[in-house]
């Protein structure tokens, strides 16, 4: 049974809101969090060309008992194929290595700006919504600015920005962006890499409601409309992860979690990545 509300997306389909990362995680290990994750009640799976584990994850899909209509996979075209023709190829790639007809949405990982080619990278994902092997398209690491150009010389809206977004850095100004023009936003690192664990603020709300510090933050991340990839392969906390949805912040914690607010990212900013 699927256990995560859908997200509505702009462009008529739909996504699961909490779903399974899998960053950098290596394929036979991919493979088994994925099985667990699916039987646990998750549909949606998170991968990249990046991340060398297409093949895991594409045999977690095909071992679980979930027909292949109910879950949803993402994967993302890396900086060095970026390029109308080579992003093709780099789908093709990714798509013989997760042996499936489809994947369900399809991401510029970066915009990778001094290459200046990110437009033209978008244009090859609007191919392939066209063509339906990407039912849905969207973008990752994706500044307003970048936005901004995306649509002037672009036909399609994304319907996703996925960005770096924990407690310590909120994107207040990127998620107004995205949710103005009807983008969905989704974070990666949703507990900045480990940090929330053991955080004195997070454990204290978490007492409040017999939870986690790594399940609020989770909490936090849905009320405010976020989706959500949380990356674990232990079974236990795969499916801990996914139980957030019995419990509510009230205004106390959603101030205190604010109170964490600082700017900081576990990774690169997008305009300094290549």
């Amino acid at each position: 049974m699927e256990l995560s509300p859908r997200l509505p997306l702009n462009d008529g389909h739909s996504i699961p809101q909490l779903g399974l990362g899998v960053y950098k995680i290596a394929d036979a290990l991919a493979a088994d969090s994925v099985q667990v994750a699916l039987e646990a009640g998750y549909r949606h799976v998170d991968t990249a060309a990046l991340y060398e584990n297409e093949r895991g994850v594409g045999e977690g899909v095909a071992r679980s008992s979930v027909p292949r209509a109910d879950i949803f996979v993402t994967t993302k075209v890396w900086n060095d194929r970026h390029g109308y023709d080579e992003t093709l190829r780099a789908f093709d790639e990714s798509l013989a290595k997760l042996g499936l007809d489809y994947v369900d949405l399809y991401l510029i990982h970066w915009p990778a700006p001094r290459q200046n080619r990110f437009t033209d990278t978008y244009r090859a994902l609007e191919t392939l919504k066209a063509d339906g092997r990407a039912r849905s398209i969207g973008v990752s690491n994706f500044h307003p600015h970048h936005l901004e150009r995306l649509l002037a010389e672009t036909s399609v809206v994304p319907a996703v920005n996925q960005i770096e977004l924990h407690p310590w850095l909120p994107q207040v100004e990127t998620r107004a962006y995205n949710a103005a023009h009807g983008i969905r936003t989704q974070a990666w690192s949703p507990l900045a890499r480990g940090r929330a664990i053991g955080n004195p603020t997070l454990d204290a709300i978490g007492a409040k409601y017999g939870k986690s510090a790594a399940q609020v933050v989770l909490r936090w991340h849905v009320e405010l409309g976020n989706i959500v990839i949380p990356k674990s392969v232990t079974p236990a906390r795969i499916r801990a992860n996914l139980t957030v949805f019995d419990f509510a912040l009230d205004p106390a914690d959603h101030a205190a979690i604010a109170g964490l607010n600082s700017g900081e990212r576990t990774g690169k900013d997008p305009d300094d990545l290549d």
